[in-house]
């Protein structure tokens, strides 16, 4: 079913088209990645995509029965919210008898003697029954748990920038809706979320679009990829990798074109180079075709730029941590650290939020004292440091004039010289936004000219700091190309599993409480190891007994009483109505319309028969030890 398609959109912003003619359409089966480089536009479409914005030219045509859900790059948050009203906020009855019951029962759980909280969770109960909501909440608790989200009661204006993008994906996974926009969802995440955020994804039923530049990501939860590049939209059927592919199919079919253009462009060339008498007698339309074709040429022409910078000396101690600790507020990051890096060192650093990444790099640069131990850097050192914030950007100068303060040209190893304006389009700033204000620049461009600017600079040691937050997957190809011809150790905090694969060769793994564990290989080595770990260890407690612990004292919750009371009958009048559909679909079996209709019946049915199906199976499992203990 089309649920939403946009004919021939367009949007300016100022004296700047974003994109023109744009013409797109959802399916309720699709899951599609939307990509192309910072400043294109990914955001202001699905800002459109969502009816944030309308377009200035064309048309938006929605399904009568759309429902959407839509997290926008930078959610926003009601400090004065708890986290289960941020989580299940809307003005519908459905989504407000939610909220109220879960705050109710996250209250009884905190006071499970205040018989006022107990009799409203009675009568709670009953509008849960009345509005069918017991599924949503059983999958939205599902939900939560995966995300690791249980301080229900806690403000919102108490939590981390990484804790609220988690209570914002959360919300928009729960509340129900049949397309779900997302921008940049998995930024500010750490690598365990993501995974489970693809889970989630990948079994969610319903149509998705989504700009993000994690590549693993697109290529296991997408069906189709769409790429925004000079403001108009390329679709490909497929997941990333099958992107590439068709990509380079479409841009080998374009070379032969240019190359039958540069052909004609020769033949035609010739034709306009005779004589002044005969041009006279020229035809008008065909000297017009001349300077069109002749235009696009040289639009056309892409300079290729290899980057193969040369590197100041480096000596042979680099960096040296001995017996590093360092603590904030009484919470441990870093204990007992030493580590000698070396020349060729690529390291990656992973770890969940807030437990000490970033202050490492800190360390490392001399923003930050560690508490004890020591961290000797060499002679020849010359640091490059990438962080999260934009550091040194002057907003009023252009962008060139801004690279030409850190560098006119730029040396590469074979001696020769790379101008500022080159690297600029190398980093895909073309000759018309180098004499952009900065101010004017979006977001992720202005990332893209801070990367380039670190790079400019006479650096033989590269540190960096969560690259690939806010970079497009083009601009971390050409890191990444950067990196290989690197002549100095490279050091990445990344939450990116593809850029870590990419470019490690080891990992410091932040543990938590100070401990740092380092692993040999990129970030699929360490997996694969800690998934052997884990089956060594399940294999020796099988082969070992365990040593007795008093039992838990297990109960059921108000909820799971009652669910536990009535889901045999729940059980049977489902199977009961997949009966009657059954018999429905034998008698319409020449009907295709309504057989569908049928059809698509029969498997939502079925859906809430395996759903209730795997409750009966815990709760009995539940109840049995409850007998036992």
């Amino acid at each position: 079913m089309i649920l939403l398609s946009t004919q021939d959109i367009s949007k300016t912003y100022g004296d700047k088209t974003i994109f023109k003619g744009i013409n797109l359409t959802i399916n309720s089966d699709d899951k599609i990645g939307l990509i192309g480089i910072n400043g294109t536009g990914k955001s202001s479409l699905l800002r459109q995509l969502a009816l944030q914005e309308m377009p200035d030219k064309g048309e938006i045509v929605t399904s009568n029965q759309l429902v959407i859900e839509y997290l926008p790059q930078t959610p926003s948050f009601d400090n004065k919210s708890n986290v289960i009203e941020q989580i299940f906020k809307g003005t519908s009855p459905f989504m407000k008898v939610l909220q109220e019951y879960e705050l109710t029962l996250a209250l009884v759980t905190e006071n499970p003697h205040d018989e006022k909280l107990q009799q409203r969770l009675i009568a709670l109960n009953d509008k849960m029954d009345l509005n069918n909501a017991w599924q949503v909440e059983s999958e939205a608790k599902a939900i939560l748990t995966k995300l690791g989200i249980t301080d229900f009661l806690q403000n919102v204006q108490q939590l981390s920038g990484g804790a609220k993008k988690k209570i914002a994906l959360a919300g928009a996974l729960i509340r129900p809706c049949n397309l779900l926009i997302l921008d940049e969802p998995t930024n500010h995440l750490d690598n365990d979320t993501i995974a489970t955020l693809e889970e989630i994804l990948k079994a969610k039923k319903c149509a998705i679009i989504m700009v993000t530049h994690d590549r693993y990501f697109l290529d296991r939860v997408t069906n189709k990829i769409v790429e925004l590049d000079s403001g108009h939209l390329y679709s490909y059927d497929g997941n990333y990798s099958k992107f590439l592919e068709l990509k380079a199919e479409r841009e080998a079919i374009q070379a032969k074109m240019e190359d039958k253009k540069h052909a004609l462009y020769k033949q035609e060339l010739e034709w306009m180079r005779k004589g002044v008498e005969a041009r006279r007698t020229k035809q008008k339309a065909r000297k017009e075709r001349f300077y069109e074709l002749e235009s696009n040429l040289s639009s056309g022409n892409k300079d290729e730029l290899l980057i193969d910078l040369a590197t100041s000396r480096l000596g042979k101690k680099v960096i040296e941590v001995d017996n590093v600790s360092k603590s904030f507020d009484n919470k441990c990051l870093l204990k007992h650290f030493s580590y000698i890096f070396t020349r060729y060192e690529r390291i990656g650093i992973v770890g969940n939020n807030g437990v000490g990444k970033s202050t490492l790099l800190n360390m490392l640069v001399g923003k930050i004292e560690p508490d004890s131990g020591t961290i000797d850097i060499g002679d020849t050192v010359k640091i490059g440091y990438y962080t999260q914030e934009n550091i040194g950007l002057k907003n009023e100068l252009r962008v060139i004039d801004f690279i030409k303060e850190k560098a006119s040209f730029i040396k590469r190893k074979d001696d020769t010289y790379a101008s500022a304006s080159k690297m600029l389009e190398l980093f895909l700033f073309t000759p018309a936004m180098q004499y952009t204000p900065i101010s004017k620049l979006s977001g992720g461009e202005k990332r893209r000219l801070y990367l380039l600017s670190v790079l400019m600079e006479d650096i033989n040691v590269l540190l960096l700091d969560e690259p690939t937050n806010d970079l497009d997957i083009q601009t971390l190809q050409i890191l990444e190309d950067y990196i290989d011809n690197f002549e100095g150790p490279v050091i990445a905090v990344s939450h990116d599993r593809y850029f870590l694969d990419r470019i490690a060769e080891r990992l410091f793994i932040f543990e938590g409480n100070g401990v740092v564990t380092n692993s040999v290989g990129n970030y699929s080595d360490y997996v694969q190891f800690r998934q052997n770990e884990i089956s060594v260890t399940i294999n020796n407690e099988e082969t070992h007994t365990k040593k007795e612990k008093s039992p838990r004292k297990v109960k059921f919750t108000y909820a799971e009483q009652r669910e536990f009371d009535t889901i045999e009958d729940d059980i049977s009048v489902l199977e009961e109505k997949i009966a009657d559909v059954e018999s429905s679909m034998v008698e319409n079996s020449t009907d295709y319309g309504k057989l569908r209709e049928l059809q698509d019946l029969k498997n939502k049915l079925e859906d809430e028969l395996t759903l209730k199906m795997d409750r009966w199976e815990y709760l009995t499992l539940l109840q049995e030890e409850i007998q036992n203990q």
